[in-house]
């Protein structure tokens, strides 16, 4: 029954190892892109989710390799990756900074276009993590609540692009940009509140 019980976590973790891998791909590959139409039509919003699309890269990475190691140790990266999940809030403070010096709105055709591809992603490796979102704890925690977040502050920025196309104003994606920014914060406090408690049961 041991046995038994290891080939099945053996297969689990291979799978899982899979299935992180591809979702980093993608969002490392999504990053990019959202990173450059943020540039081009100066949106907070986009820039800020395009922080937070190299950082769900960088923390399904950590978890690729972290997949090998110990439950202790794996509690200690994931309260690492509590501290990553904290980038796109200040991504978001560096745009709006900019933004106040240059209060224009973006253009809302391209938000609209690129929020609605970044929904696309998140909901495809939202989907790929969902199987696996109590697997490994904090680890896994952290991805599936980084895609989850996402997709919700995907739905916004479609939403802000609308709006902005009927009226013209840098706030509705400043506001999106808040609260993508603001998720980042309550996701990275459940992770580390996760794996604090991980970290003290194997401590």
């Amino acid at each position: 029954m041991n046995r038994q019980a290891e080939n099945i976590a053996g297969t689990t973790d291979t799978g899982l190892r899979r299935v992180v891998a591809i979702v980093a791909l993608l969002n490392l590959a999504y990053f990019g892109l959202e990173f450059v139409v943020a540039l081009a039509i100066g949106s907070v919003s986009l820039f800020a989710d395009s922080a937070d699309f190299f950082e769900d890269a960088a923390v399904n990475f950590l978890i690729f390799m972290a997949l090998a190691w110990t439950a202790a140790r794996r509690a200690r990266v994931g309260m690492a990756l509590a501290g990553i999940l904290l980038l796109p809030a200040v991504a978001f403070v560096w745009a709006l900074w900019s933004k106040f010096n240059a209060p224009l709105p973006p253009a809302p055709m391209p938000l609209t276009i690129t929020g609605l591809g970044a929904l696309v992603v998140n909901l495809c490796c939202a989907f790929l993590l969902a199987r696996y979102r109590r697997h490994s704890g904090s680890l896994t925690k952290a991805a599936f609540l980084s895609a989850r977040n996402d997709a919700y502050a995907n739905i916004a920025i479609i939403g802000a692009g609308l709006v902005t196309a009927v009226h013209a104003s840098v706030w509705p994606d400043v506001v999106v940009g808040l609260g993508i920014a603001s998720m980042n914060v309550d996701a990275a406090a459940e992770v580390w509140s996760a794996a604090r408690s991980e970290r003290q049961a194997h401590s």
